[in-house]
């Protein structure tokens, strides 16, 4: 079965000038993989992994470019143009990713960009975006066997800017919340990095920090300031009682998270505490 807006792994059938015709399926018959796409090592009989999708005329074609997002994806795209329908995305293939108006949560403006959800449209069968992002989004109590847990890895999408820090997109899946004091680096919409669960929430949203919770974080952090210290004559002008905005802005850490290695450093005889700060204790 063909995949419309995915990956799809198909045998090369036979050769014509406009390029190498796929076998495909009962419904859609042999797709073109178009010659600009054809390299010398393809032959009849290989297999070749190709992302399929719609042309300027509505017809499955097949590509070797890897798009920014999959249906059933979300992601920062930016706004190719606009026309009298909606906003067309530049979605990393040569046609671009059509957003109607009534899928847009405001205009959309060229230039500028938005967090979609890539799906295939239900009555035309037309891959498209929505900015209506929430309408895709689970909850974890939803997902028994993939529940999250304190401390697990995932990945984040970061998705609008709050009173209280960012919404983000969970493993492509959840609603995530970062907050302010959590923080430690400039963020804006569509930065996508690995975060770490901290609280899965009862109505199912999920609070995430960038760095590690617990023991953990502290033991993580201690090789990065003991790196610090060798790299650095040995000392460290900040210590327990320095302001947590110098803390954040040199290590990109919480006060919390720098006084707790601190004192790991210290309980193993790695550092001295002094007036001045910290140094390592062969110095």
């Amino acid at each position: 079965m063909i995949h419309l807006g995915d990956y799809n792994t198909l045998t090369i059938d036979h050769a014509a000038e406009q390029g190498l015709y796929l076998a495909g399926d009962e419904q859609t018959g042999d797709i073109l993989l178009p010659q600009r796409y054809v390299t010398p090592q393809m032959q009849v009989g290989d297999q070749v992994e190709v992302f399929i999708y719609l042309d300027q005329q509505e017809r499955i074609i097949a590509t070797t470019e890897q798009p920014l997002a999959r249906v059933g994806q979300f992601a920062f795209l930016q706004v190719a143009w606009t026309n009298q329908y909606g906003a067309f995305l530049n979605w990393g293939l040569m046609k671009d990713l059509f957003c109607p108006f009534r899928e847009q949560k405001q205009r959309m403006e060229r230039g500028k960009g938005y967090i979609v959800y890539v799906k295939e449209d239900e009555t035309t069968h037309r891959l498209m975006a929505t900015a209506k992002v929430e309408k895709y989004l689970g909850t974890p109590q939803e997902d028994e066997e993939k529940f999250p847990t304190h401390g697990q890895t995932c990945d984040c999408l970061i998705w609008q800017k709050t009173d209280l820090g960012f919404k983000a997109i969970v493993d492509n899946r959840y609603q995530g919340q970062l907050y302010d004091n959590q923080i430690f680096q400039p963020l804006r919409t569509g930065d996508r990095f690995t975060a770490y669960i901290d609280h899965v929430r009862q109505d199912g949203k999920i609070d995430i920090t960038m760095q590690p919770t617990g023991h953990r974080q502290t033991l993580d952090f201690a090789q990065v300031l003991l790196r610090y210290l060798h790299e650095n004559d040995g000392r460290c002008n900040l210590g327990d009682n320095s302001p947590a905005e110098l803390i954040a802005d040199r290590f990109q850490v919480s006060k919390k998270t720098f006084k707790r290695a601190i004192g790991d450093l210290y309980r193993r005889r790695l550092i001295v505490i002094t007036d001045e700060g910290i140094r390592l204790a062969s110095e």
